[in-house]
């Protein structure tokens, strides 16, 4: 039977599904995938936020330092300048699933907003008519009380530190097995990924000996890595580096 979409040219593989296919249908027991930008405990397991748990609760009974990481937007809005602010909650807040996120525009005055206003609307309006609600207002209930708020950012501090030791630990255990090259970027970095400055060809060579796996320009996620699994990347890399050009 002949199709409409028989013209169709298959999508060029994407970087970073193609590694995680390739990871989830690897049989290997003590296979490490660190391609996926995705928070995870000590124990490798997904975390939800207790504050995100009673915010959920709260809503049903109804029917990493902040201030730094605001300071520049706020010193945009407080010199008057007009800015466009996008922000993810998916992975501060562990809301995945709902990939909930804002687009917030500081303008001059309110003629001015009402203009952009209407401009995004035609931008939006292909997109969804109404989009999602209760990621939202997970995200919203936190935010209007003060003792979750307060919550959610211990919690979201916890998360901080724990990739920051998961930086000194991969840095540590890769200096103590004299792997060629300056390592300091790993500690170095910030945030949940770190550019490791492995090759494709170590990266590749990585999954099939070690099976572990990572997106092909060496990114890691150190938000996936344990203090268990610290050890066997080092080892793993240590091998890439001194084996592989």
């Amino acid at each position: 039977m002949s199709s409409i979409l028989s013209n169709v040219l298959p999508a060029p593989e994407d970087p970073v599904l193609s590694v995680i296919f390739a990871c989830r249908d690897d049989p290997c027991p003590v296979k490490l995938n660190l391609s996926a930008g995705a928070y995870r405990t000590e124990e490798g397991k997904p975390l939800v936020l207790e504050v995100v748990r009673k915010a959920e609760q709260q809503l049903a009974n109804d029917l990493g330092n902040l201030d730094s990481d605001a300071q520049s937007v706020r010193m945009f809005v407080a010199d008057g300048g007009e800015c466009l602010i996008a922000q993810s909650f998916a992975k501060n807040m562990g809301l995945y699933g709902e990939r909930i996120g804002a687009l917030t525009i500081v303008c001059t005055s309110q003629d001015v907003a009402r203009k952009v206003h209407s401009q995004v609307l035609l931008v939006v309006r292909p997109m969804y008519l109404s989009p999602p609600i209760h990621g939202a207002s997970i995200v919203t209930t936190i935010f209007k009380n003060s003792d979750m708020y307060k919550d959610w950012t211990i919690e979201l501090k916890g998360m901080a530190d724990r990739i920051i030791s998961m930086r000194q630990q991969l840095y540590e255990a890769i200096q103590a097995r004299g792997t060629p090259g300056d390592w300091t970027h790993i500690i170095k970095q910030i945030g949940m990924f770190s550019f490791t400055g492995l090759n494709e060809k170590q990266v590749r060579w990585m999954a099939k000996e070690y099976h572990i796996y990572m997106t092909y320009d060496g990114r890691i996620s150190i938000a996936s890595l344990s203090s268990k699994t610290v050890p066997q990347l080092a080892d793993a890399i240590h091998a890439a580096v001194t084996r592989i050009a």
